[in-house]
């Protein structure tokens, strides 16, 4: 297998990221107008409602004041005499204001217009709890479809892909990180869309009141955008670091989850723990770094709203004094003011769960984006028939361009033949194998399925036709019968047992509890490895290929059972071309030929009998293995 390092994460490219994740909405386009319409409709009821509140306390302040004044006589009488007295001040905040002498506060009249404001805020607030609602939906659904691109998109990946990438890693891109970007979106797509409308229907009915103070208010704007620009700069790569961080930590977890017997046998359980505790560490300042960061942008975007707020109560008392404004009006502005850098300051909030969302949409979109393998033919070919012969026809392929493995390669191979590789590590063989499957492309040459270039055929056509065990069993959670039946589905449970009982699988499954209905976990823990062998053994079988490929398929049971697994895939083997990866040679002595590689090239090929004779490389290999059993019996 290749071996390879992770891709240095890239710099995050927080507006492309972003665009892109807008446009992955673009499928809900319909609820996002009707989101825009119901903000439109509470923001707007909403901001309405200071003005109303304003008008309320207008009318409570000319009654105690209309109330004050003597009967029977006008407003402008009362402000003459007032003036007559040198109390000007008075005088003007009296002539902005709509009272009556000898009349008080007419509390019918309060009353209606209180009535009035909370109807307007209940109604606000229905048509937010749906906005919310609609909000959810999309942002669930857009969720949906990135689970499912995401899953559709490890379909189409290369063995290369996953080669390189720590399976921790893999994972927490599609799972952790695409509930964190559903987290963010929605926390903060309803809060944006509702601050954004806010901040324009409070600023339109600031301008309506006045102006002037509308104008003290927008100073503080541009000193809030530079806080958050400076600010948002300095948390966005360590967001980035924060995820690429938690991918780490979570490879490592998931390696020392599986490895965890290993761990334990050579006793690296500390050395597990510091590694562990090294990923946490960076994870912790990362997390810290970004929260810290970002979490600035709030106490000082209230520190700017709350100067904002100053000037504008000092202004705006003055000019209340000097009779421009009503003390109504005032007070609805100085609300409008708390409304108007309250949502500045939840964008200004929300700019670290973007941030947060964006960096883990990034990595997504880096998945997203891998290369991925060849597409098929658009009109594949197909053998007439399948008999199982193979053709290497000077094949070449290599990991690295730099380092060559397989150079050149021919080798025919004829139906019903079995064919065994052997060689020491690394010499190709799996590679051999992988090349077959078309998990890797060739380089250079071609292979022939029955006079088909396989790269000309459809990859499931391909591999329907080839049955593969691996050394490395995988057993998913469910019961034994749909283990065995996971390569062909729907089958008749006679056809089950017998490929169990074709491979000796049978015996072991009846004794246990539940029969062929035994529930297994995804490890297979209930079952020893040499039965967890037999069981993958079984579902080839099942499969009926026309060519078998067994990599090490043996060398997870006992001795006994080995010899009747290998009286079993002699009589299955029968009509069916079969190639055998093996390391101990007792078990391919009936091989038809026998390929003896070393560094990707063919150096000996034959039947047992032969290669030993002839003295060669194979004859060592099989010396030094026969050398090793009798010191071990000594």
């Amino acid at each position: 297998m290749m071996r390879g390092t992770m891709p240095t994460e890239k710099s995050m490219d927080f507006k492309g990221s972003s665009a892109r994740l807008l446009r992955m909405m673009s499928p809900e386009r319909p609820l996002v107008w009707a989101v825009l319409a119901l903000g439109i409709l509470s923001v707007g009821l909403s901001v309405t409602g200071p003005k109303i509140l304003g008008h309320a306390t207008d009318l409570i302040f000319a009654g105690i004041l209309g109330g004050r004044l003597p009967a029977g006589t006008t407003k402008e009488q009362a402000i003459d005499g007032l003036r007559s007295r040198g109390d000007d001040t008075l005088a003007d905040m009296m002539s902005s204001m709509d009272l009556v002498p000898g009349h008080g506060i007419d509390f019918q009249q309060v009353g209606l217009v209180l009535l009035g404001a909370a109807a307007l805020f209940v109604v606000a607030s229905f048509l937010a709890l749906l906005q919310g609602r609609l909000t959810t939906s999309i942002v669930q659904r857009m969720v949906f479809r990135l689970r499912e691109e995401a899953e559709t998109k490890l379909a189409r990946l290369p063995l290369s892909y996953f080669d390189q990438q720590p399976r921790g890693e893999v994972l927490s891109r599609a799972t952790n990180d695409i509930d964190n970007i559903g987290q963010s979106l929605q926390q903060a797509l309803s809060q944006i869309v509702t601050s954004l409308l806010t901040i324009v229907g409070v600023l339109a009915m600031m301008v309506w009141i006045s102006p002037l103070l509308a104008l003290v208010a927008l100073v503080t704007v541009p000193v809030s955008v530079v806080v958050v620009m400076v600010i948002g700069k300095r948390a966005q790569p360590q967001f980035l670091q924060q995820w690429a961080t938690t991918g780490k930590l979570n490879a490592h977890i998931e390696e020392m989850y599986t490895g965890h017997a290993l761990v334990k046998v050579f006793g690296r359980q500390r050395e597990a723990a510091q590694t562990f505790t090294e990923h946490n560490d960076a994870l912790f300042a990362a997390s810290f770094k970004a929260q810290f960061i970002s979490g600035i942008i709030q106490p000082a975007m209230m520190f700017i709203g709350n100067i904002n707020y100053v000037l504008v109560a000092v202004i705006g008392g003055l000019r209340v004094a000097s009779g421009t404004m009503s003390l109504g009006d005032v007070q609805a502005f100085i609300q409008y003011s708390r409304q108007f850098s309250q949502p500045i300051t939840q964008v200004a909030s929300m700019a670290n769960l973007l941030q947060s969302g964006v960096a883990s949409a990034e990595r997504v979109f880096d998945l997203l984006d891998a290369e991925e393998q060849e597409p098929n033919p658009r009109s594949p070919l197909r053998p007439e028939r399948v008999t199982g012969r193979v053709a290497f026809e000077n094949v070449s392929f290599r990991y690295d361009p730099d380092r060559p493995l397989i150079d050149d390669l021919s080798l025919s191979v004829e139906p019903g033949h079995t064919v065994a590789i052997v060689g020491p590590t690394g010499a190709g063989k799996t590679t051999l194998v992988n090349l077959l499957m078309r998990f890797y492309e060739v380089t250079g040459g071609r292979i022939m399925l029955d006079g088909v270039d396989i790269a000309k055929m459809s990859r499931d056509d391909l591999r329907g036709r080839i049955g593969m065990v691996l050394q490395d069993t995988w057993l998913f959670g469910g019961t034994i019968a749909e283990n065995i039946a996971y390569g062909v589905g729907d089958v008749p449970r006679d056809k089950i047992v017998a490929a169990a009982q074709a491979t000796h699988a049978d015996r072991f499954i009846r004794t246990l509890p539940d029969g062929y209905d035994t529930v297994m976990d995804e490890e297979g823990s209930n079952v020893s490895a040499g039965e967890r062998q037999l069981i993958t053994i079984a579902r080839a079988f099942l499969t009926e290929p026309a060519i078998l490929v067994l990599d090490e398929a043996t060398s997870s049971v006992d001795t006994r059972t080995e010899v009747l697994i290998q009286h079993a895939m002699t009589s299955l083997r029968a009509g069916r071309t079969s190639f055998v990866i093996a390391h101990r040679l007792s078990t391919i002595r009936d091989a038809d030929v026998i390929l003896v590689m070393e560094s990707g090239q063919i150096v000996e090929q034959g039947t047992h009998q032969k290669l030993l004779a002839a003295g060669g490389a194979y004859a060592r290999l099989y010396a030094a293995q026969f050398a090793q059993a009798v010191a071990e019996i000594d």
